[in-house]
Parts: C-alpha cells; structure tokens; sequence
C-alpha cells in the first residue's frame, strides 16, 4: 500500500509538473508572438525617425533664403589673427582655410544671375599701393554682385577716388572707414539705391 500511494504521489507530482511546464511554454509563446506583433504595428522599417536637429540653411544663415535670392554669409576678419569669411549660395568663396585672403579689403565678384563665383582678390591697403584697387573697381563687369571684406587694416591707404567707386557699389560706410575697422558689404555694379548689406564696427569699440 506504501509502495502504491508513493507511486500515486510521483505520477501526480510529475503530471502537476508537466502541466506547469506545458502551460508556461505556451504562454510564453504567446507573449513573444503579442511583442512581435506589437513591435511591428510600432516600428515599420519605412517609419520616420523623430530628430531634434536643427535645420541647416545655406552659409549657416538663421532662417531660409527665399526664391530667386541668393543665400550669403560674410564675416570680417579678427584683428590681424583670424581671416575674413565669404560664403554664397553654400559655397566658401574666400578664407582662411582656402588660403585666398590677406590685409586689406577682399572681394569676391559673383555673377548676379546666375550665382557663380568670377573672380577674388584682396589688396593691402595698409603698406601696399591703392592703384591697383582702383583699376580692379573699375573693371568690374555690369550685373556683378560684389561682396567685401576687411582684414586686419582696409582703409589706411583708401583715397577719395577708390571710396567714391566702392559708395557707387551702394556702401553707405566706406567714406567713414578708418583704421581697422571691421566692415563687411554686399553691393553690385549698377545698383540704383544703397544697400541694406553693410555693416561696420569702429575700431576702438572692440
């Protein structure tokens, strides 16, 4: 009788068991197959993913450049240690890192429609000759953007005439440059009104 009931107690231990084992692997089953189901409903392959980066405009400028403009971005040189910047339409015309800028005033030509880069140049306008200048304004082609940029020192050596060539590019400031200001502009050859992309700061502000 002993023998019979420890019998009786293995088989009912042992079929609790295989219950317990069965139930649970079906139920786990299930789980998986609810995760995977769910998963899928919230992550499809083509769904967006979420960013927080800010959106980036052209030259790094703060807001989208509306159509038929041309996206620019200048920056004067620091002192005599960092160089000038000019960016148009996301490409970097003149700086240091190019290695096409120098004391004085640069300038950078660009084709007023259709965006391209003519030509650049700067001009020492602190030990060097204004006469070189002068004939580069001259020259500059009808429809041409002009943008400028000081480096170091770009009025030392300015004189009545190249200032009177550069106010006809729209510079309201140029006929008050003095000694390393910093002073950035964006005109074009003839333009009938100033232009409102000028700015200067006076040498004994920085």
């Amino acid at each position: 009788m002993r023998i019979a009931g420890a019998i009786k107690y293995i088989v009912a231990v042992s079929a609790f068991l295989l219950t317990f084992y069965i139930i649970s692997q079906v139920f786990e089953i299930k789980m998986d197959s609810n995760l995977g189901k769910f998963w899928i409903r919230s992550q499809p392959d083509n769904a967006p993913h979420p960013t927080t980066k800010a959106p980036r405009y052209r030259c790094g400028i703060s807001k989208i450049c509306p159509e038929k403009h041309f996206a620019f971005k200048i920056s004067s040189g620091a002192a005599n240690v960092v160089g000038p910047k000019i960016c148009v339409e996301d490409a970097v015309l003149m700086s240091g890192v190019k290695n096409n800028v120098g004391r004085g005033i640069n300038t950078a030509l660009v084709n007023g429609r259709t965006g391209e880069l003519i030509e650049t140049k700067y001009h020492d306008l602190w030990g060097g000759d204004v006469a070189p200048f002068i004939e580069f304004l001259k020259k500059i082609p009808d429809g041409t953007i002009v943008c400028m940029a000081t480096y170091d020192d770009g009025a030392t050596k300015l004189n009545d005439e190249a200032r009177k060539l550069i106010s006809e590019l729209g510079s309201t400031v140029i006929n008050s440059l003095s000694f390393r200001d910093n002073w950035v502009f964006v005109g074009g050859t003839g333009i009938k009104t100033k232009s409102p992309f000028e700015q200067v700061r006076d040498n004994w502000q920085q």
